[in-house]
């Protein structure tokens, strides 16, 4: 039995939490918040509890729904047909089927073709090996042709990536067009899912069976040092304390990781620095109306300088209509740090282009979330720069959400990272199995 300590209890620390207990080790988690769950948290938002930050589960998320099933909350899993839909120039149109891209005045029949190609045979592909260091920009134009891109793409690319935007890999972005496009009831009918509750829900489960399973959950704790001496992990400073460990877990962003571990080598420290990370400004608004029929609106429109909306509310069933407006960008943009009431105000007014019916006031509430490192920059050859999972100090092992690529940032595969985190902690060969 080791004495395991885990930095971080959003759902990757949680669930290595969870399995750690579950192998026999003891187990302390620190969070520097006063809450639980990370990015999946939920807070009160004007009487509702609600995430901070949308999530969705798609047919693809075995992870989730096997800890789910171990929780005893697999029957909190609820699943409901959902659409997509793209706005251009003032005009709204229906997307994600056959029928709706047939008839897409936008492009013409050969586009069409080629793409309605093109998203059949990612759905189907399963080795991304090849388009691992192929340019997503790239790839898409020649699938699709060049307008094909401009109409559908550029614009979204742009406003998540900003000056990045011509240099993502194909890999990542392919895995995020499988994972939503094999979430079907058919070929014309899109699924999502949701956890009855919220993530909170299964957040809270986690935490639960921490606890009872002998497991210390320290909130509000900073870890402001891992220690090691010999090449080998001694234990944690927290909040001033020394506390000796036999093995660590962090899942603290990559940014963080240098300051954190002095005992990481130069050269290692440097891997980490050379992450990049977009932010977020998330405003989540509750609404009188709905904006539209859709979960998810790509937005391609000179006039508003956001890629899409999530009209959550489509998914989960809620009392009133729920929408994130998401503003993806660097820290460095000058908009990143506005105000609040400057973020709202100009997302109401983008959604009341999308939907003229909405009225001053019909807006009943809103929050603005802001995450300085949310989203990994997944470069061409992305892969060969993430650092080994298992550092080279015996002991400690770092990752957060970067380390899944190319899959996205998600629950599924934070409780998938979490799992093997724990089982690495006495088998050294979990990740070279995995190749990380």
């Amino acid at each position: 039995m080791a004495r395991v300590a885990v930095i971080g209890a959003g759902a990757m620390g949680l669930a290595a939490a969870y399995h750690a207990l579950k192998a026999g080790h003891s187990v302390s988690v620190f969070e520097a918040d006063r809450v639980a769950g990370g990015m999946a948290a939920h807070f009160d938002f004007d009487g509702l509890s609600i995430e901070r930050f949308y999530h969705f589960v798609c047919k693809a998320d075995r992870p989730t729904f096997e800890l789910m099933g171990e929780l005893g909350i697999a029957d909190k899993m609820i699943w409901r047909d959902t659409s997509m839909g793209y706005y251009i120039d003032g005009q709204h149109y229906r997307w994600g089927d056959p029928l709706a891209l047939l008839a897409f005045p936008r492009l013409g029949l050969i586009d069409k073709l080629r793409y309605g190609l093109h998203m059949f045979l990612s759905t189907k592909r399963r080795d991304w090996s090849k388009l691992e260091r192929e340019n997503a920009r790239d790839w898409f134009v020649k699938w699709d042709g060049a307008r094909a891109y401009d109409v559908l793409w550029r614009r979204l690319f742009d406003l998540k990536f900003f000056e990045y935007a011509d240099n993502i890999s194909a890999a990542w972005i392919w895995t995020r067009i499988k994972r939503v496009g094999t979430s079907r009831s058919s070929m014309f009918q899109e699924r999502l899912g949701y956890i009855e509750g919220g993530s909170q829900a299964l957040i809270d489960a986690l935490v639960q069976a921490i606890v009872g399973r002998g497991g210390t959950l320290r909130l509000g704790a900073k870890v402001s040092q891992v220690t090691s001496e010999q090449g080998r992990v001694t234990g944690l400073i927290v909040d001033g304390e020394r506390l000796s460990f036999d093995a660590v877990i962090s899942t603290v962003p990559t940014p963080f990781v240098s300051a954190l571990v002095p005992g990481l080598s130069t050269a290692a420290k440097a891997r980490y620095d050379s992450i990049r990370n977009i932010g977020v400004v998330c405003v989540l608004m509750k609404l009188a109306k709905p904006v539209t029929s859709h979960f998810w609106l790509n937005v391609n429109d000179a006039s508003i300088d956001i890629p899409g909306i999530v009209e959550f509310s489509n998914l989960r069933r809620l009392p009133d209509t729920v929408v994130y407006v998401p503003y993806y960008m660097p820290q460095t943009h000058p908009k990143f740090s506005r105000s609040s009431e400057e973020f709202v105000a100009e997302a109401y007014g983008y959604l009341r282009k999308l939907n003229p019916a909405l009225g001053n006031d019909d807006l009943k509430a809103s929050q603005v979330g802001r995450l300085r490192y949310a989203q990994p920059v997944c470069e061409p050859g992305f892969l060969a720069k993430l650092p080994k999972v298992q550092t080279d100090i015996a002991g400690l092992q770092i990752a957060d959400t970067c380390f899944y690529y190319p899959e996205d940032r998600g629950i599924s595969e934070s409780v998938r990272y979490g799992k093997l985190m724990a089982l690495a902690v006495a088998d050294r060969a979990v990740w070279d199995a995995e190749g990380r």
